[in-house]
C-alpha cells in the first residue's frame, strides 16, 4: 500500500460550518477511515493546516484533534511549497482577496460560496484559476444529501414525466439574540459584512435548480429584512442591515417554474427545514434533507373542494416513502473526496469556479430584481 499525502491550508475552520462540516465530518473523517482508498493499493491521506485570525482558537482546535499544524500567516502558508490546496471557509467579504492569493501562489482552489461578493468578481476568480492551470472546486453541497440524491434517481428513471413545477421552502426561526441565543453569527444579518439570505442561499438555489432540473433563465425575487434589529455575540444591540428573507421565483430552461422561499424569520411547519415539491405530468415528490415521498399518478386521490365539510382524508398519508437503497454519507466529506481525487487522479470535476460564478450572479439578480421590481433575465456565463 502507498499512502499519499495531500497538504490543505484550511482557512476559517473556527467558524461553524468550517470546523463541523469540512474539518471535523469532511477532512478528519477521512484520516479516521484510513485515508481516501484511491485503488490499486493507494490511499490518500489528508494533512490539514489551520489558518485563521484567532491565534487561541487554532491552538485549542489543532490540541482538541491532534492536528500538528496551525498559523495565523496566510501570505506564509501560501508560500510554503508542500502545500497541495487551500481551502477557504472565511465570510464571505474576505474570500475574494484571499482566493486570489492562492491562486497566485499556485494552489489548487476548494471553497465555500459565495466565491465573492459581485459576478464579476467570481468571474475573474474562474479566469485567474484557468490561467494559472490549477484544479478548482466549489463547495454545492445540497445536491449529495439523501433527500436530493433520492430526487435525482426519480428525475433520471423518468417517474415525473414532464417536470411542470418546483416549489422549495427553506428556512427557520433564528432568535434574536437578546433573551435566546441567535443560532447564527452576527455577520449574517449586516449587508456591510457580506451578510444576507439572498447572497448566502440562492447560490445554493442555483446549482440545486441547475444540476436537478435545468438551467435558470430568469428570476422574479422579492426580498424582506422581517427583523430590523438584532443582538450580537457581545449582547449588543445592532440595526440589521441585510434581507433574512426572500421570496423568488425562477424560470427554468425547458419550461418548469420554480418558486422558492427562504427565511430566517419563519416556523418551522414541516418535515424537515428544507423541502422541494416537484409535480409532474406522471408523479409528484416532496425531498428533504434526508427523506423523499411521492405520489404516482395512478394512486392520486380526486379531492373535491367543499369549504362546507370538515377534511375526513389524510392527504400525507396518500404519499409513500421512496427507499434508501443505498448507504449516504455526509454531503460535504462525498465532494471532498470527489475534489481530492480530481486533483490526484485528475478524475472529471464540474463544480468549478465557474458553477460558483452562476451562483453570485443569481444571487446577485435576484437583489436587483428585488429593489427595481421586476424580472430580470439570467444570461449564460462563459470564460
Amino acid at each position: 500500500m502507498t499512502r499519499k499525502t495531500v497538504r490543505i491550508a484550511m482557512n476559517g475552520v473556527t467558524g461553524r460550518m468550517g470546523y463541523r462540516q469540512h474539518l471535523v465530518r469532511s477532512i478528519l473523517a477521512i484520516r479516521e477511515q484510513g485515508g481516501l482508498d484511491l485503488g490499486n493499493g493507494d490511499v490518500l491521506w489528508p494533512e490539514p493546516v489551520l489558518v485563521g485570525r484567532r491565534e487561541h482558537a487554532l491552538k485549542a482546535m489543532a490540541e482538541q484533534h491532534g492536528i500538528e499544524e496551525w498559523s495565523t500567516d496566510l501570505e506564509a502558508v501560501l508560500a510554503d511549497e508542500s502545500i497541495d490546496i487551500y481551502f477557504d471557509a472565511q465570510v464571505t467579504s474576505a474570500r475574494e482577496d484571499a482566493l486570489k492569493q492562492a491562486i497566485a501562489a499556485g494552489k489548487h482552489i476548494y471553497t465555500e460560496k459565495p466565491t465573492a461578493t459581485g459576478v464579476d468578481g467570481a468571474l475573474e476568480l474562474a479566469r485567474l484559476a484557468r490561467a494559472a492551470g490549477i484544479k478548482n472546486g466549489v463547495v454545492q453541497d445540497k445536491i449529495f444529501l439523501p433527500g436530493l440524491l433520492k430526487l435525482k434517481r426519480l428525475i433520471d428513471g423518468g417517474f415525473f414525466g414532464e417536470i411542470l413545477s418546483v416549489r422549495g421552502e427553506f428556512g427557520y426561526w433564528v432568535f434574536e439574540g437578546d433573551w435566546q441565543e441567535a443560532q447564527r453569527p452576527s455577520w449574517n444579518y449586516r449587508a456591510q459584512d457580506g451578510g444576507g439570505i439572498v447572497v448566502d442561499m440562492f447560490p445554493h438555489w442555483e446549482y440545486v435548480l441547475h444540476e436537478l432540473f435545468g438551467r435558470v433563465t430568469s428570476v422574479t425575487a422579492q426580498v424582506a429584512t422581517h427583523i430590523p434589529e438584532r443582538w450580537d455575540e457581545q449582547g449588543k444591540p445592532y440595526p440589521a442591515t441585510a434581507d433574512d428573507s426572500a421570496y423568488g421565483i425562477f424560470q427554468l430552461e425547458g419550461g418548469a417554474i420554480a418558486q422558492i422561499n427562504s427565511s430566517w424569520s419563519v416556523r418551522v411547519n414541516r418535515d424537515e427545514l428544507v423541502e422541494f415539491q416537484v409535480d409532474g405530468t406522471h408523479g409528484s415528490a416532496v425531498a428533504g434533507l434526508r427523506n423523499c415521498r411521492v405520489q404516482h399518478r395512478s394512486a392520486t386521490p380526486k379531492p373535491v373542494w367543499n369549504p362546507d365539510l370538515p377534511v375526513t382524508e389524510s392527504f400525507r398519508d396518500q404519499w409513500q416513502e421512496v427507499p434508501d437503497n443505498a448507504v449516504f454519507d455526509n454531503g460535504f466529506k462525498a465532494q471532498w473526496e470527489l475534489f481530492l481525487r480530481h486533483v490526484v487522479l485528475d478524475e472529471p470535476y464540474t463544480w468549478d469556479l465557474l458553477a460558483g460564478a452562476r451562483g453570485v450572479q443569481l444571487a446577485e439578480l435576484g437583489l436587483k430584481s428585488s429593489a427595481e421590481g421586476r424580472r430580470y433575465d439570467v444570461p449564460e456565463l462563459s470564460l
